[in-house]
């Protein structure tokens, strides 16, 4: 591999460094380094950042290639400055076998666009009935550690504590889809004012509360990690801030779109803001930003979910959740959190890699910029200002809720051990 001397980037958003790569390692950070034979990236005014990771991105393959292939996401997660990402179980089959995360796992060092960790089910067939195999998924070639029913919910406390009881054994984590099944039947949007006017089926905040505390409470017990997926609410947010406050091992992400979007975009009725959970109010999204700046809530994850246009091309009743967020989520977090004072960008790496990486205790990626890690970058240029326009997505499906919304920044470079995925914001 050849090298490249990116000159003159802002590292973590401060000086402005040169950052020589040679293969697939950071060889030298300085200031007026030499070019010699490199490739140079001209890059004052921009952000260096450590690569992304992301802890819930849905890849669909195998079963769901319609809407998403490993392939296309990790095309989108490269444009979005990924360079890793945590593939969701729910698949057609659950990825709840050694065969199936394997599986994904090949696929991913195929694609070459980021590396694809699995996340393995938590119970066979994601029915939350009988314990998956966790051990022989964590043993395989794809070395699962997070294990996650993501779309529904562990809601067996006997199972849940089993799962944290089995994982501990290898240091593996159980991440947490926190609803209560029983208090979302029919459930269509955020239960409040906005539901009652629009007479659609109320989505009550206590469904998500009540099983994170439950489940804090057994993480507790049982001396084992727990993650909470995609947290939503003001109220989730301070019983992860009282967990943590025992020192109990808890950890928690929240979404772009629930940093930026509310319950107030459903009253037109356009299926693209239908997603689980669903938006809240004004005063959650607020609570949301405030806990990610204070290090309540740990990690900013995508929660990619691709779908395919007549699942979302259909009345509200009928569309699919979900929105995709891989090429979206860096500027959302630039508009939300650094532009609004909340983190600077030194923040935005260790929510959007540092700490995915640490939760998910994934090697080689959430790494310091410096001599000798591997050269897993990201290169941003905040003061871009664009419109989205799901029409040059990477991403196989198009369910975006910021269409025609202009975002701020822009990923120019992406590059995974040294190689670049992403150049001038296209793929490579």
């Amino acid at each position: 591999m050849s090298k490249i001397l990116i000159r003159g980037a802002k590292v973590l958003g401060g000086e402005a460094q040169d950052v020589l790569i040679d293969g697939e390692t950071i060889a030298e950070v300085g200031t007026d380094l030499e070019a010699g034979d490199a490739t140079v990236v001209e890059a004052a005014g921009q952000i260096l950042l450590p690569g992304l990771v992301d802890l819930h991105t849905h890849l669909r393959e195998p079963g769901r290639e319609d809407s998403e292939t490993v392939l296309t996401g990790t095309k989108a997660a490269a444009v979005g400055g990924f360079t890793a990402v945590h593939a969701m179980a729910n698949t057609f089959p659950v990825a709840d076998t050694a065969g199936v995360v394997e599986q994904v796992y090949r696929l991913g060092k195929e694609s070459g666009y980021c590396d694809v960790q699995p996340i393995g089910a938590v119970t066979v067939g994601l029915e939350g009935k009988k314990l998956a195999e966790l051990g022989a998924m964590h043993d395989s070639a794809a070395g699962v550690k997070v294990f996650s029913d993501d779309g529904k919910c562990v809601d067996d406390a006997v199972i849940m504590r089993r799962a944290l009881e089995y994982v501990k054994a290898f240091d593996g984590v159980v991440a947490q889809h926190a609803q209560e099944p029983r208090l979302t039947e029919g459930a269509q949007m955020n239960e409040g004012v906005v539901s009652a006017e629009l007479g659609l089926g109320g989505w009550p905040a206590v469904a998500e509360e009540s099983i994170i505390a439950r489940d804090v409470l057994l993480a507790a017990h049982v001396g084992s990690r727990v993650h909470i997926c995609h947290l939503s609410t003001a109220g989730s947010v301070e019983i992860v801030r009282w967990a943590k406050s025992k020192g109990w091992n808890v950890t928690a992400e929240v979404t772009p779109h629930h940093l930026l979007l509310t319950d107030e975009l459903v009253r037109s009725y356009n299926p693209v803001y239908k997603v689980n959970p669903p938006l809240r109010t004004e005063a959650d999204v607020l609570a949301l930003r405030e806990a990610l700046a204070d290090g309540t809530i740990d990690c900013v994850a995508t929660d990619h979910a691709p779908h395919p246009h007549e699942d979302k091309d259909c009345e509200w009743a009928a569309a699919a959740m979900g929105m995709v967020g891989l090429e979206t989520a860096l500027s959302v977090v630039q508009q939300t959190m650094v532009d609004t004072g909340l983190i600077d960008w030194a923040g935005v790496a260790d929510r959007m890699s540092f700490r995915p990486a640490q939760i998910g205790r994934l090697e080689g990626h959430g790494r310091p910029v410096s001599a000798g890690e591997p050269a897993n970058l990201t290169l941003v240029d905040p003061a871009y200002r664009g419109r989205v326009d799901p029409a040059g997505f990477a991403s196989r499906s198009r369910n975006t809720p910021y269409e025609g919304r202009e975002l701020p920044g822009r990923v120019t470079h992406t590059f995974l051990r040294g190689r670049a995925t992403v150049v001038d914001g296209k793929l490579a």
